[in-house]
């Protein structure tokens, strides 16, 4: 049509602009997006009715048909709308339908889209707008920033770096050619062994060595879960807020994601029921303990309870537990695999982000029935991660090394957190001070915007990540900020909060 994608798509004279995105940023077939997701949650066009061809919106809106064609091919992923053979296309329910009583609510678009539009002066920013649209939590990590407080990361001078190069003499002396070597698609038998163990001495359930996959991180773990058990339009439980990435994962392989919320008591139960009844996921995703961004921790009453809703209703449990082990003081509550009889949980558990981050690994726990269909993604994804890391990983698991550094990191996290939770004491901002994990989740006075406030932040070298990169369309995206605490050392923790309090005064 060769309209320039930064001009507004459509004319006032056809179309309202009550309709219209002002959002000028957006590519032409993301303003189709805009439009029919518009058009569908005012009721225009409601579930289950004919939406206009291909052919008669391109018509009506002035743009190509490819245009419209790619608008609701994406549309489809995000399960708004649907596809009846040779028939067309029709709208979905509206996500918010029937679970006003919980506020229960789905995401409706790209997770990070519309990061920074809170505030004009943020889009006039060229820092800011360059980023607009894209993935918020990659793209705010990626600041070179003085005072680094957006990373969800273990200082590295906390890490037990000095020790690796001896575990790789010792590697290699008991396994000359592993480097030569390839693992089996389900991991080292010894290293999953040693996983089994210690998930049956300490965890308190029994798991056999074939019950444990080796991955490539906690993140490889969620997307061969998601790739092996959703399929187009199946329904996802997920917390609010959540880890980002984890919504990304489910919603790229097609899956509509109903939000529960998550409080420092844990989850309101009775939502949870009735999201299982009502909604009928194929699975629930949740971060039960040291929750990221809250913090929260869910009860041992409530995770007693959760396997049971879960065989009851036919839903699966998948349960991130990447920092179990980072607690300060009481150990936190079994996992909720530890309840499961019926096979209903699986669990993943990360020691990458606390022993050695390059080496990612993780593993998941499930049941037989399970493992097999996560064991045929995974023979695509990387026919199993590297045997040499594994190795290494096993040489520090074993030995005492292990336990008395994850002691004296969590000594070090609690200081830090203490720290930076002195520094905001006289804020006027709140937080529930979390029993372990990497970060605070704050909320902000009403006056202060989170966006406008990282953009002035960003421009004072300090960076932090904003509520909705993990609330993307709920209320606590509006008005909270995640500060990780784990990344920034003590002094540095003091002058960068000092100065982003700074900041939020001149506001």
């Amino acid at each position: 049509m060769g309209k320039n994608n930064s001009e507004l798509l459509f004319s006032t004279e056809r179309v309202s602009t009550e309709h219209v995105s002002t959002d000028q940023s957006l590519k032409l077939y993301e303003q189709v997006i805009h439009y029919v997701i518009v058009r569908i949650d005012r009721g225009d066009w409601p579930a289950d009715v004919k939406l206009p061809s291909v052919r008669s919106l391109a018509q009506e809106l002035g743009v190509h048909r490819l245009t419209v064609f790619r608008a609701y091919q994406e549309l489809k992923q995000q399960g708004r709308i649907y596809v009846k053979d040779k028939s067309g296309y029709y709208a979905h329910a509206s996500h918010a339908t029937g679970l006003k009583k919980f506020a229960a609510y789905s995401e409706c678009s790209s997770i990070q889209r519309g990061l920074y539009s809170e505030s004009a002066h943020a889009a006039d920013d060229p820092s800011v707008s360059a980023w607009r649209g894209m993935d918020g939590l990659t793209r705010v990590q990626s600041v070179n920033a003085d005072f680094q407080f957006s990373k969800a990361l273990i200082d590295p001078s906390l890490l037990p770096n000095r020790y690796w190069g001896e575990l790789m003499v010792q590697v290699f002396e008991k396994h000359p050619k592993v480097a030569a070597t390839y693992s089996s698609v389900q991991g080292d038998a010894e290293l999953r062994a040693a996983m089994a163990q210690h998930f049956s001495a300490d965890k308190h359930f029994a798991l056999s060595t074939d019950e444990v996959l080796i991955t490539s991180g906690a993140q490889q773990a969620i997307d061969l879960i998601s790739r092996s058990l959703i399929r187009t339009g199946d329904r996802v439980l997920i917390e609010r807020p959540a880890y980002g990435p984890a919504m990304e994962i489910f919603r790229r392989q097609g899956a509509r994601l109903t939000m529960t919320d998550i409080r420092p008591e844990g989850y309101d139960m009775d939502q949870i029921e009735w999201c299982m009844k009502t909604e009928k996921p194929r699975l629930f995703y949740m971060n039960p303990t040291f929750h990221n961004p809250t913090g929260f921790t869910v009860p041992d009453e409530q995770r007693k309870q959760l396997p049971e809703l879960a065989e009851r209703y036919g839903c699966l449990i998948v349960e991130d537990d990447s920092t179990y082990d980072i607690s300060f003081g009481q150990k936190p509550p079994s996992p909720i695999f530890a309840y499961d009889i019926s096979g209903s949980v699986v669990y993943i558990r990360s020691y990458s982000k606390y022993v050695a981050p390059g080496l990612r690994i993780a593993a998941v726990a499930c049941r037989r029935q399970l493992m097999h269909s996560l064991l045929s993604v995974k023979a695509l994804v990387d026919n199993g991660s590297p045997l040499l890391n594994q190795k290494l990983f096993l040489q520090y698991f074993q030995s005492p090394r292990m336990q008395q550094h994850i002691k004296k990191l969590c000594i070090a996290l609690q200081i830090r957190k203490e720290t930076m939770e002195d520094c905001l004491r006289d804020s006027g901002w709140t937080w529930t001070s979390p029993s372990g994990g990497l970060s605070l989740w704050l909320q902000l006075p009403s006056e202060l915007k989170p966006n406008e406030l990282l953009a002035k932040s960003i421009q004072e070298s300090i960076s932090f990540v904003p509520g909705n990169v993990f609330d993307p369309v709920g209320a606590e995206g509006k008005t909270h900020i995640r500060l990780s605490y784990s990344y920034a050392n003590e002094l540095q923790i003091q002058e960068g909060i000092s100065r982003l309090l700074r900041i939020s005064q001149s506001m």
